[in-house]
């Protein structure tokens, strides 16, 4: 497995929609896990998609286990080909992305969902989900269709922050 390189704006494949996987096999396997250990590999990163290692498929992992903020908790998630197949109840909360490292914003999301894709292996995976966990789902959907959060926000002047450094 392979730690892969995380792109930031401006980077043009962050700005434009993903392809959908056309065939499961074996190179797509081995991308999705280096993907996750790309995830797993980055302090305090909850979801990476693929467009955000410079790969313009429709993949992306998530995993939210022991976040405090989170209330549903699927674990380990890997999707391709995903789509939302139902969100409601929008909430407004704070995020911030690996491919904008320095800024974090205000955002209004689903705070119910239900998403629906492939596993790695082919099997079709539903996904309902509340709270932070339905809030990761989405930013990496929106990362897939060539979005960031900073899309989301509803001012760029008032709900934009620069993010804190700890030491």
């Amino acid at each position: 497995m392979t730690t892969l390189d995380v792109v930031r704006l401006p980077a043009p494949v962050l700005t434009q929609p993903t392809q959908l996987v056309a065939q499961l096999d074996d190179d797509v396997r081995a991308f999705c896990r280096d993907l996750v250990e790309t995830m797993y590999a980055s302090p305090a990163c909850v979801g990476l998609a693929a467009n955000q290692v410079g790969v313009a498929s429709r993949v992306f992992c998530i995993d939210v286990t022991g976040h405090r903020k989170a209330d549903s908790c699927h674990g380990l998630v890997v999707l391709v080909n995903p789509q939302i197949v139902l969100g409601r109840q929008p909430v407004v909360a704070r995020e911030g992305c690996m491919s904008v490292p320095d800024l974090t914003g205000d955002v209004a999301r689903a705070s119910e969902v239900v998403v629906r894709g492939l596993t790695p292996e082919g099997r079709d995976r539903v996904i309902e989900a509340n709270a932070f966990e339905a809030r990761a789902l989405l930013h990496e959907i929106d990362h897939l269709d060539g979005r960031t959060f900073l899309d989301r926000v509803r001012s760029l002047g008032t709900d934009v922050f620069a993010r804190r450094r700890y030491r």
